[in-house]
């Protein structure tokens, strides 16, 4: 008697720290409570609803700045996503990951450690390496036709690898890059701050003929104050007495 109760008493006791320990599993592997709480300037909407600073934006949310506008979504301690003017993304985020579907305009991304980010564009697929902090910028400033899409990727910290196509690049801290042809008709290259080429004039760059009509002009000032100044007469009214 007393032997089958010790026996329902182990199995019992089995049973219960069995279920303890499936509990226990759950709850470690349960994800993290990743809150993204959005910072709004000027006309930002989410979803198609007027944002407003401080509410939280969730998972698969459409977020859209306006002209000169901008919007920051802050996620906990894992990193933010910064919107520049005239941007349209789809964000996901997990508790270890940051998905930005980048349909126009630039985003700005920064992610610690050991957590993934991707932004995703019509030219390229831009993956930050997870076992470092990164800060980079994703800009597809050139419309949203897909035969002129192109991508440009600046990283200011850390590393990130974009992909086009078959080729993938490697852009480290203070480099970048660009994926994407303009080379079909209708297409106009996207051109970086400071990257414009010099205008030119029948094959000739157009700052030396500035220089060159700026040099001829002070040299036929200096001509002339050389061969004297021009008789200019002179009235002179004197007074009646």
């Amino acid at each position: 008697m007393l032997g089958k109760i010790w026996i329902k008493k182990s199995i019992s006791l089995f049973t219960a720290l069995t279920v303890l320990c499936v509990y226990s599993s759950v709850a470690l592997a349960a994800p993290k409570d990743v809150k993204a709480a959005i910072t709004v300037n000027g006309q930002v909407t989410v979803n198609g609803q007027a944002a407003v600073s401080n509410a939280t934006v969730i998972s698969g949310s459409v977020i859209t700045t306006g002209a000169n506008s901008s919007a920051v979504i802050s996620l906990s301690d894992n990193g933010r996503v910064e919107l520049l003017s005239e941007t349209s993304i789809t964000l996901r985020y997990t508790d270890n990951s940051i998905v930005a579907m980048l349909s126009s305009g630039a985003v700005r991304v920064s992610n610690k450690a050991g957590i993934s980010s991707t932004v995703t564009t019509k030219a390229a697929t831009v993956v930050s390496d997870t076992g470092q902090a990164n800060l980079y910028l994703v800009d597809v400033g050139c419309g949203d036709d897909t035969k002129c899409a192109q991508t440009f990727v600046e990283t200011t910290s850390g590393l990130v690898t974009m992909t086009s196509g078959a080729t993938s690049k490697q852009v480290a801290a203070g480099s970048d890059a660009t994926a994407g042809s303009a080379q079909q008709t209708g297409c106009k290259p996207c051109l970086r701050p400071g990257s414009a080429p010099p205008v030119r004039l029948a094959g000739i760059p157009f700052w030396p003929l500035l220089l060159l009509a700026g040099g001829a002009a002070v040299g036929a000032i200096i001509f002339t104050k050389q061969d004297g100044e021009p008789d200019i007469p002179v009235i002179v009214v004197s007074p009646t007495e």
